[in-house]
């Protein structure tokens, strides 16, 4: 008896959009919020390891000393639990339910590599356990090992969830959407439909369809969705802030500015909200964006994605210096950063530290050498600081992630002029005075009197 109402558990698995699987203990009911406002949700999602349920069709022989334990489970009364689990499987190791439940209670006690021993240990013993397969694939993932959480979920989902029922399954379809949605959006949407063949769907999942259609590229069916949950609940941060998100996206910022004033009525101490408010003022360029997020930095002077903000608006406003500081305090704390170096290497463009500003391109485009900013960094400084090898380099690697345009043609034409290969030289700053169309009137200049010496 005591099986059946605690398996009703493992239906309480919540999993939010916007966020990375949460790293926080089952046991733990907290929540954390975050002025991220990309995310589209600003809660941690509460994960539980399944709680103990029979999945077999024909129960086996269970000892009075196991179903005790399962009591003291049902109570929360985890010290009780392992005394008794540990004394029984002593003599019965390879007890597949009770292993399970150990697994369980040292998952609620936070004594994580116990748990994932234990979990492991429990579908050696019985590779058809449902529950052993969710709450260590859900273990693994609190714990960032995504890709081998992966097919434990995977696992679940073609399993029977026995009592815990087809509830439990869908949760499982979710966690593995949430997994997928970073790297394989197409997938995660599968999962989603998988689980809501077996469940309502629910405010959460309307959310994350969102976000997802919109990393697929179908702005309008985010769109959709996001207001979807607005007109069941108006003052939904996640909502307002995705769709806020989406339309800054799309550069309609007067439309983001007019959502976001609304929502802030009703919420007017989120600081997602604030922060995304400031940015599109920012990029409207209103006055009131800087002081704003100045407030909300005070505020929250910690705030990792309030500082990024910040520094941005500083930089927009002409204060390299002051966008600088932030960008090196936060590269303290995250030294890999490869967006927080790009920035830094362009505020030190702008400040004219070309060298500093080199190094700094130069690890930025080791750290992450599929994105082409860091390259089109590295080209740039290499040629104010007279690198013209490194400057053919970088804008090589950076012509395989996107395509050209004026300002690399005559990064091209300087570099090739520098080491004196005129014909390439030559072909570059055509390509350049084609592409300049009069917007570039200095470097247009410079282009033809290099040509009228070069095709002499």
């Amino acid at each position: 008896m005591h099986r059946v109402v605690i398996a009703v558990v493992l239906v309480a698995l919540l999993w939010v959009p916007g966020k990375a699987l949460a790293q926080e203990s089952p046991s733990s009911s907290s929540s954390s919020s975050s002025a991220n406002p990309s995310s589209g949700s600003t809660s941690s999602p509460a994960t539980q390891p399944a709680a103990p349920a029979s999945n077999t069709g024909e129960a086996a022989p269970t000892s009075t000393q196991v179903v005790a334990a399962e009591s003291a489970i049902a109570r929360s009364d985890w010290k009780t639990a392992q005394a008794k689990l540990d004394s029984w499987l002593a003599d019965h190791p390879s007890d597949a339910r009770a292993l399970f439940d150990a697994g369980f209670v040292a998952d609620a006690q936070n004594r994580l590599d116990d748990a994932e021993s234990l979990y492991r240990r429990a579908i050696a013993a019985d590779p058809k356990s449902f529950e052993a397969h969710v709450s260590l694939g859900l273990l693994l993932a609190r714990d960032g090992k995504l890709e081998q959480a992966r097919p434990e979920l995977a696992e679940a989902t073609g399993l029977d969830p026995g009592e815990a029922g087809p509830g439990a399954k869908a949760h499982a379809w979710r966690a593995l959407a949430q997994i997928d949605r970073n790297t394989n959006p197409a997938q995660a949407s599968n999962d989603l439909l998988e689980a809501l063949k077996l469940s309502p769907q629910t405010t959460d999942d309307m959310l994350l369809a969102a976000e997802l259609a919109e990393k697929s590229g179908q702005a309008d069916e985010a769109e959709a969705e996001y207001r979807r949950v607005l007109a069941a609940n108006p003052k939904s941060e996640p909502a307002n802030s995705g769709l806020a998100h989406l339309l800054i996206e799309q550069k309609q910022y007067s439309e983001a500015e007019t959502l976001l004033r609304g929502a802030l009525q009703g919420l007017p101490d989120d600081p997602g909200l604030t922060a995304q408010l400031a940015l599109v003022l920012a990029a409207q360029d209103k006055a009131e964006a800087l002081p704003l997020l100045e407030k909300l930095h005070n505020a929250h002077p910690q705030d990792p994605a309030i500082l990024r903000m910040l520094a941005q608006v500083r930089a927009d406003a002409g204060d390299f210096a002051g966008s600088d500081q932030i960008y090196t305090q936060l590269l303290a704390a995250a030294p890999n950063d490869a967006d927080l170096l790009v920035a830094h290497g362009q505020d030190l463009v702008r400040q004219m530290k070309f060298a500093d500003a080199y190094t700094v391109f130069d690890k930025a485009s080791q750290i992450a050498p599929r994105d082409a900013a860091t390259w089109s960094g590295l080209a740039f400084t290499a040629s104010r600081t007279g690198r013209p090898e490194v400057t053919l380099h970088a804008l090589t690697m950076r012509s395989q992630l996107e395509p050209e345009n004026a300002s690399t043609y005559f990064l091209w034409a300087t570099a090739y002029d520098s080491l004196h290969r005129n014909k390439e030289a030559a072909a570059y700053y055509h390509h350049f005075l084609d592409a300049a169309a009069g917007k570039f009137p200095n470097q247009e200049w410079q282009a033809r009197q290099r040509l009228q010496l070069l095709e002499k």
